[in-house]
């Protein structure tokens, strides 16, 4: 066993749990009612809540309005995902988090979750009650006898690579630099292995979790296989998780080109196209991305391949289009995930949304041009800073490596992969513009693909972490949402978790 302990702002306490644990009680006895929350101005002020959470656990570990540490945990990598909260809770524990889950449910306090801060949709982690920030919860334990690795959750992916690569291995998880482990994971996640082994959720052994309640559980297949189902991809609605233990496997290489060139960015769009019919090696996997910038059009590709040298033919259309930035080498996984350009638009307001695609053609790629530009120049007259749609094609057996149901996708006999549509822009008087405009270009790409034979896509799975703040949960969990409400019921009866933003069953 090789445990490593990211550095924190603060000590990070351990606490252990079993299969049915549950935490000590014996200081959690102090009741706080729905009355302790006093009325100024006609809005709720969630101070009073905030200061017994304090008392609770200990002072340093809540911050307000004011101090830099609650500037920076309150923040996200999206500005319109930014809300002012009463104060940021900084558990360092599972037992904090039990702790402030109690007062926050006795006391029906609006309350957010974020892990590491890369949500877009509005108060999805964010609230004007108590902002959870689980930056503390930073530990990472790996066990070359069960390859498997258990993290906290208030890390970061580049946490997790750089703490594993100096022992040769990886996980599956985020393919961009500064995402959280939590909601990455909790929502689905995709990753560079999942052609090889499922998506992140496929690749989790165990969950430590802090129920509505307040009790400390470790949810497995074995025990409590309902709860494990609900956990992967159904996000917050169960609780909090404070762990997440993961399979590990092999290291291995890619890398990010960029292209200006018109015919190139043409090419770019038939390679992609191409790569998505013709590439069967489960090692290879690609993002295709058309962004729109400053009146430009501009493409870019990340490849990947999980060994040493890539074969003949399995990147070469794309290599061989004349690019104006090339970074591609045999390289550490940390490299390539710091390699890519995902903080360009940090702080600016941005939105997801999501189209699911089976087959990517030559045509809809074209499309997809076409869409950017247009969407670009009508929203010239507005703060619109830059649009980027990208491709996202995985092989149709990813699902095939977990035999187990998961709450995403609802549907495993079929895959659809997950077309990411992004727009950033700087001023929140323009949020319904870009929002509306963001669902034109999602309806006419979907329409487009059901014209070319893709008709099941109308109810097929919209991946969570990319999916609009208004889509129909039903969109998200479909044939899986009576499971999820009944499983609801039995965990959460007092709808604790309901206080908390995100898609609710």
């Amino acid at each position: 066993m090789v445990r490593f302990l990211v550095s924190t702002l603060g000590v990070l306490a351990a606490s252990a749990v079993t299969c049915h644990a549950r935490p000590d009680r014996a200081q959690l006895q102090s009741c706080y009612s729905a009355s302790d929350l006093a009325t100024r101005n006609g809005q709720k002020d969630y101070t009073h809540v905030c200061s017994r959470i304090a008392s609770s656990i200990f002072p340093s570990a809540v911050h307000y309005p004011g101090s830099p540490a609650y500037a920076w945990l309150n923040s996200h990598w999206s500005a319109s995902s930014d809300q002012p909260s009463a104060c940021v809770a900084e558990p360092r524990s599972a037992s904090d988090v039990s702790t402030i889950l109690r007062i926050i449910g006795q006391t029906r306090t609006p309350f957010a979750i974020q892990s590491g801060g890369h949500a877009t949709n509005p108060g999805f982690s964010s609230t004007p009650g108590v902002h959870i920030s689980l930056y503390s919860l930073r530990s990472i334990d790996y066990s070359s006898t069960s390859q498997t690795v258990e993290i906290g959750t208030g890390l970061k992916w580049d946490d997790v690579y750089a703490a594993l690569e100096p022992q040769g291995v990886s996980v599956a998880g985020g393919r961009v630099t500064d995402v959280g482990v939590g909601g990455f994971a909790l929502g689905g996640g995709y990753s560079w292995k999942t052609n090889q082994h499922g998506l992140a959720i496929d690749t989790v052994t165990a969950f430590e979790l802090v129920k509505p309640d307040g009790d400390v559980v470790k949810v497995t297949e074995k025990c409590d296989s309902e709860l494990f189902f609900g956990l992967k991809g159904a996000s917050n609605n169960f609780g909090i998780v404070t762990k997440i233990t993961l399979k590990t496997f092999s290291q291995g290489p890619g890398g990010f080109l960029s292209f200006t060139d018109p015919q190139a960015i043409a090419g770019l769009g038939a390679a992609t196209a191409k790569f998505s019919t013709k590439v069967k090696d489960p090692k290879a996997s690609i993002l295709s991305t058309l962004t729109y910038y400053q009146g430009s059009l501009s493409g870019s590709a990340q490849l990947f391949y999980d060994g040493p040298n890539p074969p003949p033919g399995i990147f070469d259309d794309i290599m061989a289009l004349p690019s104006t930035s090339a970074d591609i080498s045999t390289r550490s996984h940390l490299s390539l995930i710091l390699s890519t350009p995902a903080n360009a638009t940090y702080g600016l307001r941005t939105y997801f949304d999501t189209v699911p695609v089976v087959d990517y053609s030559p045509e809809f790629m074209k499309l997809v041009q076409d869409t950017s530009v247009a969407a670009g120049q009508e929203l010239a007259s507005t703060s619109f800073l830059a649009s980027s749609l990208v491709a996202e094609p995985f092989l149709p057996t990813i699902l095939s490596h977990n035999p187990s149901r998961t709450a995403y996708p609802f549907t495993r006999s079929k895959v659809y992969t997950p077309f990411n549509i992004i727009i950033s822009w700087a001023n929140a008087a323009d949020d319904n513009v870009i929002a509306e405009v963001v669902k034109k270009i999602r309806n006419k790409l979907s329409k487009a693909l059901v014209a070319e034979g893709q008709g099941d896509l109308v109810d097929a799975p919209l991946y969570p972490n990319y999916a609009l703040y208004d889509t129909p949960v039903k969109r998200i969990y479909g044939s899986n949402l009576p499971t999820l409400k009944a499983l609801k019921a039995r965990v959460d009866p007092t709808n604790v978790m309901g206080l908390a933003g995100g898609f609710k069953v």
